[in-house]
């Protein structure tokens, strides 16, 4: 039982460690100006399942990029399972595309840190503020996933930041409050790709709304992300369009059928 006590209180050292090292930066933007507590609560919360707010955001609002260049990959998580055996584990399926190439891939998602808000944030004109919410704050944990192998293929490595809230009814939800504020996302993955066949490296990351941890010139967007020009030709060019053509100048033609997503 000792040797226990001491591997958990190891554990929670190497997180804590871990988390003040995440850039400062990073975690201002991402928090919006909230601040933490210091605690971690990962234990007290356990019970609770986060694999809805993994999945909640289309993919065609999910943003990624690969590479030092910032070539465009797309990342979709399409089943996120609690595990039975591990309550802060959850088993993930999903699928990753960089230009015409799709890969499937499995892996695991391990929270190592649940910390709740100082104050709590209600959005505009306080219209949360009679909700019953309970807590308010973000998991943090560890990504491992396996791209089914092929030339092309590799593991992507990192950690993950997501923000959520307790409802009145016990349950965790998206916390999706701040999402009118200039600069919001969610569902941050900031690590790396580690190619099967080269072993080498590439920066790899990607958010529901925004990019987090990319180059400073990349998104010169305000109130929604957008892509400079100099990054256009890495996989850009449909995200150009879209913000430079209102949508009611597009016109679709009545025989128009939705085609499948990339991902299907």
């Amino acid at each position: 039982m000792l040797k226990m006590n001491r591997l958990f209180l190891i554990l929670v050292f190497i997180t804590d460690l871990s988390f003040a090292q995440t850039s400062k930066s990073f975690l201002t933007d991402f928090l919006l100006g909230d601040e933490l507590k210091t605690s971690n609560l990962a234990d007290q919360y356990k019970k609770y399942d986060y694999s809805k707010i993994l999945t909640k955001t289309g993919n065609q609002l999910i943003y990624g990029i690969i590479g030092s260049e910032h070539e465009r990959i797309r990342v979709k998580l399409i089943s996120v399972e609690k595990s039975f055996n591990n309550p802060n584990e959850y088993l993930v399926f999903g699928k990753s595309k960089v230009k015409e190439t799709i890969c499937d891939f499995k892996g695991i998602i391990n929270i190592t840190a649940i910390k709740e808000m100082k104050k709590p944030h209600f959005g505009v004109d306080n219209e949360y503020a009679n909700k019953g919410i309970k807590s308010q704050g973000i998991i943090i944990a560890d990504y491992e996933f396996h791209e089914q192998e092929t030339k092309h293929s590799g593991t992507f490595k990192g950690q993950l930041y997501s923000k959520w809230y307790l409802n009145s009814k016990n349950q965790i939800e998206y916390d999706d409050i701040q999402l009118m504020s200039d600069g919001y996302f969610n569902n941050a993955f900031i690590g790396m790709w580690i190619s099967d066949q080269t072993k080498k490296e590439k920066i790899c990351s990607w958010a529901d709304y925004r990019v987090p941890k990319a180059n400073k010139d990349f998104d010169i967007g305000v109130g929604e992300f957008n892509v400079a020009e100099k990054y256009m030709k890495k996989g850009w060019l449909d995200l150009a369009l879209k913000n430079q053509v209102p949508n009611s100048s597009i016109k679709k033609d009545k025989s128009f059928k939705k085609q499948k997503d990339w991902y299907e």
